[in-house]
């Protein structure tokens, strides 16, 4: 009985030894993450206010961070900075612009006439596609483009 309660207790602690190192795995801890981006969003929030940057401004320049957090951050170093007279630090480099902006659609490129579109009818006879042409020939009509039902 003594063999087995010691292979029981040999294979618990191979097996608490193999599972310890899961983080060496690359397998994430969900504690750690979630730890580690709320106290990213809690500086974010921090630096924002000591920026002078308003909460809305600092959630705009980072859609990325946990917005309870942000607001946690920027709230509490808010508090600090109204108990020591702390002055707003003003930001030597400028806001990045709005996304509208920066979302420009390029130029449209020109579209063909239909001149250009409208391939040349083919000779009836040798001599006739040697000789130049004295009649000017229209161009094929241009297509219309239909219109969705919407």
């Amino acid at each position: 009985m003594t063999r087995s309660k010691a292979g029981m207790l040999l294979g618990l602690l191979l097996g608490a030894v193999l599972l310890g190192g899961c983080e060496q795995l690359g397998i994430p801890d969900f504690t750690k993450s979630s730890a580690s981006a709320e106290a990213d969003g809690k500086a974010t929030g921090a630096a924002c206010r000591h920026a002078g940057r308003a909460i809305e401004d600092c959630y705009n320049l980072n859609p990325g961070a946990q917005r309870a957090a942000v607001f946690a951050g920027w709230r509490e170093m808010n508090d600090y900075m109204a108990e020591k007279n702390i002055a707003e630090v003003e930001p030597k480099v400028p806001p990045p612009p709005p996304p509208a902006a920066a979302e420009e659609k390029p130029a449209p490129k020109p579209k063909r006439s239909a001149e250009a579109k409208a391939p040349e009818p083919p000779a009836e006879d040798a001599a006739q596609a040697q000789a130049p042409e004295e009649s000017a020939t229209e161009p094929a009509p241009a297509r219309k483009r239909r219109r969705s039902s919407e």
